[in-house]
């Protein structure tokens, strides 16, 4: 009996401790559990326990969770200044805070009776605006934008030259008038305004001659723009931001002259993280900004590896492929064997994601997909061109050369766009200094041999696309003719400012001729070639302006034969709609089918408008969707859907023929002029 009551006492001892143990939490199992939750707060030690080295989580902590980016913003900047050299159509500017700012800036600069030359109906004064772009470094160009106050008397700033101006950040401040900043930029150039037509002056629409726009005619003073990531509230410290700075500089980092390796993020402070571009995503900043917040802040190399085995499935699977990619994109380079094996994916969608990152990881395994990308499908256009332009080699400039001769305007100058931004001086489209005013491109794009699928070639349509000139309002101030041995029509009157182009009907020689007060006249015989017209009329004075002119007003009269296009640029942010699988068969055989009705295709958006590759940007702040994606329908109906292209916005062929409003009929159907026009009534 003692026996049996000292046993139960033991039993009783042995489970009262085991209890305590559990509410002391000195159970091992509890331990190794607590370490391995502790182990997850990004503010502990960077010491990785045991446990934690073969982790087999995939729930990654990425830095975009912890960080928000800054430095991706446009800064408004203005100034005052005068243009000179018009045709009579200047004034003399009424009293204003914007005349005594530049009649001090005229005396600063010890010009003699500066009243005099105000009162002059060869000047004006203009107001000036611009936007510094981000990451712009300092000495690089930005367009300008000039106007006319609203109590001018001057009537058009045609043909004017914008003299020497400064800019800077300015505000209105209650009780302390108009406050300036620092100086940020400088500002000339001649003055690029709408050409317009007799009948275009009847309709009242001369009052866009009161404002231009000058290419490239900023020049930034201020120093260059970086990013910076700014850690939240609850997690910043000296120790979390050193941590950021350390995975970015791991994963992307550069060799200065010296050959010693730098990394691009270094931490300033608790909370801020300075972050330079990659050189090769210097004209995709914003892919850059995607990868970056795709670094694991903490991960083992067990986690990792579990992590892309799950990231190989999921980069076949088309509605997951985006993800996928920008995640083993910024693993770096032991996941190229992962986005190589999503290349033989047969759907079009997960090819061309991960040809993008191979891209970027500067593997061109992908560039055959990323060209028909580009042909095929507008919504992955622009970031196939993008990525393209990132890739160094031969086989690139070749495919972009033949996107060069398909049908869609904005492919073949967004195919031009590229290989000028891979290799100015290609021998297929080095450009010709024009008086250090502009560059002609001439393409022998009639000699290339497409071996590749035109979608948008008609039945009995030109040869590689047929011939057509571009001309740009925004950024590069450029002429390219889409095929050598385009010609004038006659008969033919057009100006080039000054210069005067004419052709009797019939003949075989154009006479180009400028007769100015004061000054020999001047007069010559050409070919009907339009590129050895652009040279004589450039030689006889002619700008970029008056030659944009000069074309424009040429197409509108019917003396040119193929398209002139303005900017016809692909755009981000467009619907993809997904191919449907024909398993009606399946549904018939099974009893499912209730209708003959084929079931809609699935929309998702690509990218968006704020996230277009800075070669395709137009350097202002976007204020509203385009006119097509507003209208977009998520889940159109097959037919609508199967429609082969899209349009730049001042494109004349490309037009999607999706469902769309009766609005989207007349935007498509506009003409080139008013496609300028538009640009200017904003």
């Amino acid at each position: 009996m003692k026996n049996t009551v000292n046993l139960l006492i033991v039993v009783i001892i042995v489970a009262a401790g085991f209890t305590g143990c559990q509410k002391l939490n000195l159970n091992p199992e509890s331990w190794l559990k607590s370490a391995s939750m502790r182990s997850q707060s990004p503010d502990e030690d960077d010491d990785t326990s045991e446990i934690e080295k073969f982790e087999t989580k995939v729930e990654t902590p990425f830095i975009g969770e912890y960080t928000q980016i800054t430095g991706k913003n446009l800064i408004a900047l203005q100034g005052v200044g005068l243009v000179t050299g018009l045709n009579g159509t200047g004034g003399n500017p009424p009293p204003s805070v914007h005349r005594e700012a530049l009649l001090r800036e005229m005396r600063r600069r010890n010009v003699k009776n500066p009243n005099q030359i105000l009162r002059s109906p060869s000047t004006a004064l203009v107001i000036v605006k611009a936007y510094l772009p981000p990451l712009i470094r300092k000495g690089e160009t930005f367009d300008v934008e000039v106007y006319l106050p609203g109590n001018s008397e001057a009537t058009s700033l045609e043909g004017g030259w914008l003299m020497e101006s400064y800019l800077a950040e300015q505000a209105m401040i209650q009780g302390r008038g108009l406050l300036k900043g620092h100086i940020l930029a400088k500002a000339e150039g001649s003055i690029l305004i709408p050409p317009m037509s007799d009948e275009d002056r009847k309709k009242g629409v001369s009052g866009l001659l009161r404002r231009g726009r000058i290419l490239a005619g900023g020049i930034s003073v201020a120093e260059d723009r970086d990013l910076a990531l700014y850690l939240r509230n609850d997690f910043k410290s000296i120790r979390n931001a050193q941590r950021i700075a350390n995975r970015i500089g791991t994963r992307f980092h550069h060799f200065d002259k010296y050959g010693i390796e730098e990394p691009l993020a270094e931490a300033k402070t608790d909370k801020k993280v300075v972050l330079k571009l990659k050189p090769r995503y210097k004209h995709n900043d914003s892919r850059y900004l995607q990868v970056v917040r795709y670094i694991a802040f903490r991960e083992t190399d067990v986690a990792q590896r579990v992590r892309m085995q799950k990231l190989t499935e999921e980069i076949m699977i088309p509605e997951k492929a985006e993800r996928a990619s920008i995640e083993l994109e910024a693993i770096g380079k032991k996941s190229i064997p992962i986005l190589k094996s999503a290349l033989k994916n047969p759907l079009l969608e997960v090819r061309f994601h991960a040809a993008v990152a191979l891209a970027y990881l500067d593997d061109g395994s992908g560039i055959k997909d990323l060209a028909e990308a580009a042909r095929e499908e507008p919504a992955f256009r622009v970031y196939a061109l993008a990525a393209m332009s990132a890739l160094d080699e031969p086989e690139a400039h070749l495919h972009l050369r033949e996107l060069m001769c398909m049908t869609s305007a904005e492919t073949r100058y967004g195919a031009f766009r590229a290989l000028w931004t891979l290799d100015k001086n290609d021998p297929f489209i080095r450009g010709e200094n024009m008086n250090n005013q502009f560059l002609l491109h001439v393409l022998q794009t009639e000699l290339e041999t497409v071996t590749t699928h035109d979608p948008n070639k008609k039945p009995g349509g030109p040869k590689n696309g047929g011939p057509m000139i571009h001309v740009t309002h925004r950024k590069h101030p450029e002429v390219v003719l889409f095929g050598s041995e385009q010609e004038f029509r006659v008969p033919l009157t057009v100006r080039a400012g000054k210069v005067l182009i004419t052709g009797a009907p019939g003949v075989e020689q154009l006479t180009v001729s400028k007769y100015e007060v004061g000054e020999p006249d001047q007069r010559k015989l050409v070919s009907k070639n339009i590129a050895v017209v652009i040279r004589t009329a450039v030689d006889m004075g002619a700008s970029y302006p008056d030659i944009a002119q000069m074309i424009l007003q040429a197409h509108q009269q019917g003396n040119i034969e193929g398209q002139v296009e303005i900017d016809a640029l692909p755009e981000g942010g467009r619907m993809y709609y997904r191919p449907v699988h024909d398993d009606s068969l399946l549904a018939l055989k099974s009893g499912e089918m209730k209708s003959s009705k084929p079931k809609p295709k699935k929309g998702s958006r690509v990218g968006n408008q704020n996230m277009v590759p800075n070669i395709f940007t137009t350097g202002a702040p976007h204020t509203s969707s385009s006119r097509r994606s507003e209208n977009e329908n998520e889940e159109p109906d097959l037919e609508s859907a199967d429609e082969s292209d899209s349009k730049g916005k001042a494109t004349l062929v490309d037009s999607r023929k999706s469902k769309s409003t009766e609005e989207d009929d007349k935007y498509v159907k506009q003409s080139t002029f008013q496609s300028w026009f538009r640009y200017f009534s904003k």
